[in-house]
């Protein structure tokens, strides 16, 4: 219960941020961001893993560190996180968090787009995280966040860049809980492309490291 309440406070920060950092800080927004995943990873990793994000526990369960039932419960938690999150952003700006790919991009572009950055963040988070050869390293949490700041300014304009289908899909769920609709296309988006990216940087990291 200890690791769960830490990805969920993890996740509710990293969500919360999102919302309130897209409102207030315009263009760096994803500075904040990668900054607070940053700082929850230090808080929570030698906890929880310091996951926030369904695609890297995917990740994680591919790699072999986690059970699939403990994956699925770290997965409810981030979700819930991220709804709970989604109530604090709409009562502090009256409106609640749209994560939505660009209307120019092609739903084709826009899913690559989630796959990429979504690979590369995990892949990070093996290597970074997980590798026998870096345990216990004090880097880990910087080079997570500054992968997320760096995937979101490079194709965030594009897929809404979420990276994570908590923070995809969970203020959608927030608006169909508040009768004020819910953008059903995005689900596949948001569900299909972050977990595609996690688990292709878990086998990835398996076939890399395999002896």
């Amino acid at each position: 219960m200890k690791k769960c309440l830490v990805e969920f406070i993890g996740t509710f920060f990293l969500v919360f941020t999102v919302g309130m950092a897209v409102n207030n800080a315009g263009n760096f927004a994803p500075i904040a961001i990668g900054s607070v995943l940053m700082v929850m990873v230090y808080a929570g990793g030698h906890i929880s893993g310091g996951h926030y994000n369904p695609a890297v526990t995917t990740a994680v369960l591919i790699r072999g560190l986690i059970s699939v039932k403990d994956a699925l419960v770290y997965m409810a938690f981030q979700l819930v996180a991220a709804i709970v999150a989604s109530f604090f952003i709409w009562w502090f700006t009256g409106h609640a968090l749209v994560v939505a790919p660009s209307p120019t991009a092609h739903k084709t572009m826009a899913m690559a787009a989630e796959i990429i950055g979504t690979f590369a963040l995990a892949y990070v988070v093996l290597n970074v995280a997980t590798h026998p050869k870096t345990e216990g390293n004090s880097y880990y949490g910087l080079a997570i966040g500054f992968t997320v700041l760096c995937m979101a300014y490079a194709v965030g304009s594009i897929s809404g860049g979420a990276f994570n289908p908590a923070v995809g899909l969970g203020p959608n769920i927030f608006q169909a809980i508040m009768g004020e609709g819910c953008r059903y296309h995005h689900f596949i988006l948001y569900l299909v492309g972050p977990i595609a990216g996690g688990a292709i940087a878990g086998f990835t990291y398996k076939f890399i490291n395999a002896t």
